[in-house]
């Protein structure tokens, strides 16, 4: 067994510590530190787990770190903090990184569009318009920056299906956009709860969140302002009896027909390398364990307006959180974009 921190075989080009790492996210962050070729843990924290010791996969072999109080580290030590710390509690840590002098990927909302200095007040030293981590849409805001908001994984399934089409000035004006999303059991954290048990989830499928009550919708109505798009959201998420995955079906009120339902998504997502088009309807098993989102488009018939549907999948736990984040890492220390994923 090898106990990662001290690999002196490991290309050492930049430390990274992860505050929150008994975490689904911090898990798999772990993982991709232990597997990039150009960072090092420097820490790992996990308060109610300290002592302990996490074992990842990466690169083929196992990794054993040992996790540690948050109150233990010397987040100096630290060139990149992710912080997958819950929502609400997570600003504090990013300030006291960024005091330290480590540049900072937050995983949790304190700081997305909607959220931050929008709707509370944030410690001293944190910006209220930090960058929005969705490299996709917004790679120049991120390269380069202190400290990133990394988005939800429902945000990031929707806003990726959508952002080409709001571009384009395809969206209808006013129309009402349906989003029904179904997300494996990883989506709501690590800590049990009575409706999370193997026994409620298994062969079973229900929603939740209705009514247009889940907080991703924040950032998700922000960056659609943002592109541009004059339109309302009613978003339904579902709980799927799986553990990691997200597929949406969005249905997209359109200013005029289209004669290729992916033209825009070629146009917009040519080069890049986490965004899959396919001719076939995306599942789950498509992108689990990867760093993508696979899209899909359909023209249906038997509607009197113009209409699109887009399907979006991807795995919460890797483009939808950590894998995203190590992108957002990539960029800001001046790595190639796609350095630890293959």
């Amino acid at each position: 067994m090898q106990n990662y921190a001290f690999n002196v075989h490991k290309v050492q080009s930049y430390t990274i510590g992860v505050l929150g790492a008994s975490g689904y996210s911090g898990r798999e962050l772990c993982a991709l530190v232990a597997g990039h070729p150009h960072l090092t843990l420097a820490f790992a924290t996990a308060n109610a787990q300290r002592g302990t010791t996490l074992r990842v996969r990466a690169a083929g072999r196992m990794h054993e770190i040992a996790l540690v109080g948050a109150d233990e580290v010397d987040l100096a030590s630290a060139d990149l903090i992710f912080a997958a710390l819950p929502h609400g509690a997570s600003a504090e840590w990013v300030a006291r990184s960024l005091a330290a002098g480590a540049r900072v990927v937050d995983l949790s909302s304190d700081l997305r569009p909607g959220h931050g200095g929008n709707t509370h007040a944030l410690p001293a030293g944190v910006p209220g318009d930090a960058p929005y981590g969705l490299p996709e849409l917004f790679r120049d805001q991120i390269r380069g920056a202190r400290v990133v908001a990394s988005p939800g994984c429902y945000a990031t399934s929707v806003l990726v299906a959508l952002a080409p089409l709001a571009r384009a000035g395809l969206i209808a004006p006013g129309a009402t956009i349906n989003i029904a999303s179904a997300s494996g059991v990883s989506g709501a954290g690590a800590s049990p709860k009575l409706e999370y048990l193997f026994a409620e989830v298994t062969e079973n499928f229900r929603a939740y969140g209705v009514g247009n009550a889940h907080r991703h919708l924040f950032e998700m109505r922000a960056i659609m302002q943002q592109l541009g798009a004059d339109c309302d959201l009613l978003f339904t998420p579902h709980l799927l009896p799986v553990a990691r995955g997200i597929l949406s079906t969005i249905t997209v009120p359109l200013t005029r027909p289209v004669d290729d339902a992916l033209d825009p998504f070629r146009a917009a997502y040519e080069h890049e390398p986490f965004v899959e088009l396919t001719a076939d309807l995306p599942a789950l098993a498509d992108v689990q364990h990867r760093n993508v989102v696979r899209i899909a488009a359909r023209i249906p018939t038997g509607v009197r307006t113009p209409t699109l549907l887009v399907f979006s999948a991807l795995d919460n736990l890797v483009k939808g959180a950590a894998g995203q984040a190590m992108q957002n890492a990539n960029l800001m220390l001046g790595l190639p974009e796609t350095a630890g994923f293959w």
